[in-house]
């Protein structure tokens, strides 16, 4: 108590000395000030400029920068009339407080109320200072008045909404209300911001979330002084005493996780991210992420990407189910990993074949076993559909046409399509194989999403753009307009899943070999969306198909972007509006360049045992099989006959010995095949 008195009466008097000591601008203007621009929370916004996050500073405090007309005028005004009513007009110390201070701490034996101004709090939070302490109170007094000789009153005001504390980790205004209420200072309801004003007085004692009873009081003192200055009239008091207070500290949001991290890879000493995303979306698809997977085990995963395809930009982005260390891998971003496609490449062979004089949307194929030299794709199904158009091939998502189409126009000419969609991807050893337009390449959900939203602005493709300050690219033409549009058109005509409304989304869906991914791809005339499936280790998920599994998010995705479809626009004039019959003939019915040396569709071929197999003998032979032919079939072992007339397409051959052995099939009509195998 004599302490407290002895160093407010020794700071007033050693000030009102120095007040009338000659030099006293000199001595203010010799201060060596501590650093003025405090550390402060790295943000990351939306294209709005609303929070999507924030992060740390170095020791683990959340500070966030804030501008004073950033702030509801109310809590100013409540501020200072309850903490520093001169605060506009005195130079850093306001010597009638101080010198009432003094008087009523010797008159009372104890503080009663507080000298320091605003700018004192704001030199004594810059560098620490102690107040009970009278090196600690001058020091404050000169590193204020030095503080209003150097800057303006909104900054220090600016600096007092940073640093003020408010308990646990947490400094300066805008943490506290997103800590408290979990929303911006902007607009606070009158016990809101009195709470505020209150707590940085004893920011220990007066957190509401552990001493609501203490909180309360405080808020209620500044309300009756708001009162009295006509901030407020008694009925808002009233109302504001009677507002519960806040019980528990909120999380400061932590929306887009993953593309705020890159954010801050890519610029890492920006203070403020500015991305692209809408974050009314973004929050909407986080929250259809986590339901998608509640009830899928404790390790599907999932990702989405939504894009304004008209100007490249990702509107949402949505890395995992959540962002955390568990069994989904959740800190993983899964827009990002390279995964096989499955079927979902298969709209960007067929565009290229349009291209080439190929095909055409009405053009005949056949869904029929075949051997492309030792690869022999088939349906996902096992089951072929014999003649088909290309419309209803790519519907189906039919294998055998789609590499029928890859041999044609070579494996290469699809990797170079995809290098002028500017996407990454990754092959296995070895030069590209007709396996690629199955998925048999590693893609990620962020650059299929940018393939299809080249596919849905007439063949251009524009590299998506995340960063509200990234340069915009020149698109780059892949596919005539013509033949993105017969894209569309063909996918545009898949039902949608059960469940989902009856639209003319044009999506394609895929499942890579193992069930390991599960895709759904689909566009409108504004937007596209991608949505993944599956394990973040890349172990297969059983049972999971694109189709079943991951079409309704795509759809589910699209209702919470908007209400309705956008429309497709019409097909160029050059297209070609006309049934099978009426197309020029090339084009009626599909022949590969190379058909002229090839053997027929339903030619025989040794389906098992491949050539070059070594093969283990059974006790009652070799199990041969054949595809395609004829029935009934004769079987030879190195040009002896072995097994005549025979109707099953599975046979055991009763042969002998070990060794190689040359295995031939003739089916009835005379047509023959063989292969070369070691048998063990």
């Amino acid at each position: 108590m004599i302490r407290a008195r002895a160093v407010f009466g020794l700071a007033a008097g050693l000030f009102l000395a120095a007040l009338l000591r000659d030099g006293f601008d000199d001595w203010v203007a010799a201060t060596v000030l501590p650093p003025l621009v405090p550390e402060t929370s790295v943000i990351v916004e939306d294209h709005e400029g609303r929070l999507l996050r924030a992060y740390t500073v170095a020791d683990g405090r959340w500070r966030m920068a804030l501008a004073p007309d950033a702030v509801d005028p109310m809590f100013t005004a409540m501020l200072i009339a309850y903490e520093d009513g001169r605060f506009p007009d005195h130079a850093g110390v306001d010597a009638l407080a101080l010198l009432r201070a003094g008087a009523q701490a010797l008159w009372n034996g104890g503080v009663v109320s507080g000298g320091s101004t605003l700018t004192m709090q704001v030199a004594r939070l810059l560098e620490d200072s102690g107040t009970g302490r009278l090196d600690g109170k001058i020091r404050q007094m000169r590193v204020a008045l030095a503080l209003e000789q150097r800057l303006t009153k909104a900054q220090i005001m600016g600096m007092y909404l940073q640093l003020a504390p408010y308990g646990g980790n947490i400094e300066g205004l805008r943490a506290a209300t997103l800590a408290y209420f979990g929303k911006e200072p902007w607009r606070l309801t009158p016990a809101e911001a009195a709470l505020m004003v209150a707590i940085p007085q004893s920011p220990e004692s007066r957190r509401p979330d552990r001493h609501p009873d203490r909180a309360a009081e405080a808020r209620d003192r500044v309300l009756a002084r708001a009162v009295g200055k006509g901030i407020i009239d008694a009925e808002q008091a009233g109302v504001a005493r009677s507002e519960a207070m806040p019980v528990a500290r909120r999380a400061v949001p932590a929306i887009a996780p993953h593309l705020a991290d890159r954010a801050r890879r890519a610029a890492p000493a920006a203070a403020v991210h500015r991305l692209t995303i809408d974050r009314p979306l973004q929050t909407a698809l986080e929250a259809l992420a986590a339901d998608t997977v509640q009830h899928q085990g404790d390790r599907l995963q999932v990702a989405m990407v939504v894009a304004d395809h008209a100007t490249g930009e990702i509107l949402a982005s949505v890395g995992s189910a959540a962002f955390r260390a568990d069994a989904r891998q959740g800190f993983v971003d899964m827009t990002q990993a390279l995964r096989s496609p499955g079927s979902t490449l298969k709209p960007l062979v067929y565009a290229l074949a349009f291209d080439e004089g190929l095909a055409h949307p009405e053009t005949l194929m056949e869904d029929r076993p075949t051997r492309f030299g030792t690869y022999a794709p088939q349906n996902f199904d096992r089951q072929y559909r014999g003649t088909v158009r290309v419309r209803q091939a790519l519907q189906m998502s039919l294998n055998i046409p789609v590499v029928q189409l890859t041999e044609a126009l070579g494996p290469a000419r699809l990797l170079v399509a995809m290098d002028q969609a500017r996407m990454r991807y990754r092959l296995p050893e070895g030069p590209p194989g007709l396996a690629v337009a199955l998925g048999g390449i590693g893609v990620s959900l962020q650059d299929m999403v940018q393939l299809y939203a080249g596919l849905a602005r007439g063949g251009v493709s524009l590299p998506l753009r995340w960063r509200m300050d990234g340069d915009s690219a020149e698109g780059a033409r892949i596919v005539s307009r013509m033949a993105a549009w017969q894209v569309a058109d063909i996918l545009g005509g898949l039902a949608p899943p059960p469940g989902a409304p009856a639209n003319r989304l044009a999506y394609k869906t895929g499942t890579s070999y193992g069930h390991r991914d599960a895709w759904a791809i689909g566009f409108d005339g504004r937007h596209v969306i991608g949505v993944w499936l599956g394990r973040a280790d890349g172990t297969p998920v059983p049972g999971v198909f694109g189709a079943d599994l991951a079409a309704p998010v795509l759809f589910q995705a699209f209702a919470r972007l908007k209400p309705d479809l956008a429309p497709q626009p019409p097909a160029p004039p050059e297209t070609l509006l006309v049934a099978t019959a009426q197309l020029p003939p090339p084009l009626q019915r599909f022949r590969s360049r190379s058909a002229a040396f090839a053997a027929a569709q339903d030619a025989p071929a040794v389906a098992f045992p491949p050539d070059g197999a070594e093969v283990e003998r059974l006790p009652e032979g070799v199990l041969v099989r054949v595809e395609g032919g004829t029935a009934p079939f004769t079987w030879l072992a190195d040009g002896q006959p072995m097994i005549t007339a025979a109707r099953s397409r599975a046979v055991l051959l009763p042969v002998e010995g070990l060794g190689f052995l040359t295995l031939s099939v003739i089916d009835a009509e005379g047509r023959s095949a063989r292969t070369r195998i070691r048998l063990r």
